[in-house]
């Protein structure tokens, strides 16, 4: 009955070692990313007047995980499927109508989408809030997930460069 008790305790003290074991071993993967990752390579512009924002790594790690949950699966890597002239490098998105390289311009982008051209409205094609009821995963976005996933798309040129908006090809 002892060796059965000790062997127990011994089997969770083992247990125990190994989660925390792993516990520290994520909070020093959190912080490596942060190191990675500049202060210059997350700040973004917000607007159109020029004002910017520096997004803190968790934005940066939340934007990436909607984006790849909502969004790759036509923008992959900054490509577009769907009209593979329109990407999302920083460019392609400063000379749409109206402007789409800022938070804000993305944001809006997401609320109402328009052609790049601005003249007709995309709602019935690309996912917005407009019309949820199409894309029900904009059901679940709030205001605050939108401009994670704009911060994303607009820090994610910076920080891989010209593999961006172009997918494999450009690999």
């Amino acid at each position: 009955m002892l060796k059965t008790i000790r062997k127990f305790f011994v089997q969770a003290l083992l247990l125990y070692v190994v989660l925390v074991g792993c516990m520290i071993v994520f909070s020093f993967m959190n912080s490596a990313l942060a190191v990675d990752i500049e202060e210059s390579l997350r700040t973004v512009p917000l607007n159109d007047a020029g004002e910017q924002v520096t997004l803190s790594i968790e934005q940066l790690a939340s934007g990436q995980r909607k984006f790849n949950q909502s969004c790759a699966q036509c923008h992959l890597d900054g490509g577009s499927k769907t009209n593979p002239d329109v990407d999302l490098t920083t460019q392609t998105l400063a000379n749409a109508t109206p402007p789409r390289d800022s938070i804000e311009g993305l944001v809006n982008y997401l609320m109402e989408p328009t052609t790049y051209d601005g003249m007709q409205s995309l709602a019935e094609f690309h996912p917005s809030k407009i019309k949820a009821e199409l894309f029900p995963i904009m059901k679940n976005f709030t205001q605050e997930d939108l401009q994670v996933i704009a911060g994303y798309i607009l820090a994610e040129p910076k920080i891989v460069g010209s593999q961006w908006g172009g997918g494999k090809p450009k690999r």
